[in-house]
């Protein structure tokens, strides 16, 4: 049914831009990160697994959003799409989570530098098919490395 998919192309592009971040006109992926915060503010009460399970579902939900949202626009990794910071930077957060505010702010500066540094093979996973996975593995990858070395550069 049109009604239907036009609601799933339109739900779809909200998810990957995250509500708007996306439509920035300077540096769609820096606010897309800081879009993240409400939501890590949140979730960081919850338990760790619920923790996780909801940055899984952002990240499932980013892949599909991605892929609807490339597709519709005819590009590969458009610059709108930013819901992939998002799940980055909430894995990122989330390994420092109990940390305090200066890991958590480490975290999120050392997502941003290697989500564009994008460094070893962490470039290699944006070559992923399809393209809502290549969109996501890599921000997924770069939000794990920052959290892995904010977590090894900040005391408990």
């Amino acid at each position: 049914m049109k009604l239907d998919s036009d609601l799933e192309a339109k739900l779809a592009k909200v998810l990957a831009s995250w509500f708007g971040c996306g439509k920035a006109p300077w540096a769609p992926g820096t606010v897309g990160a800081l879009g993240a915060v409400p939501l890590f503010l949140v979730l960081k009460r919850l338990h760790p697994i619920a923790y996780a399970a909801a940055t899984l579902g952002v990240s499932v939900a980013g892949i599909w959003a991605s892929q609807k949202t490339a597709d519709a626009l005819g590009e590969k990794d458009p610059s709108s799409v930013v819901i992939d910071e998002v799940a980055g930077v909430l894995i990122a957060l989330g390994l420092v989570a109990r940390r305090g505010p200066g890991a958590q702010a480490l975290a999120w500066v050392l997502f941003r530098a290697f989500d564009i540094a994008k460094p070893g093979p962490i470039d290699d996973l944006q070559h992923l098919r399809p393209a809502g996975l290549g969109i996501m593995a890599d921000d997924l990858a770069a939000g794990a490395l920052a959290g892995v070395v904010a977590r090894l550069l900040s005391r408990p």
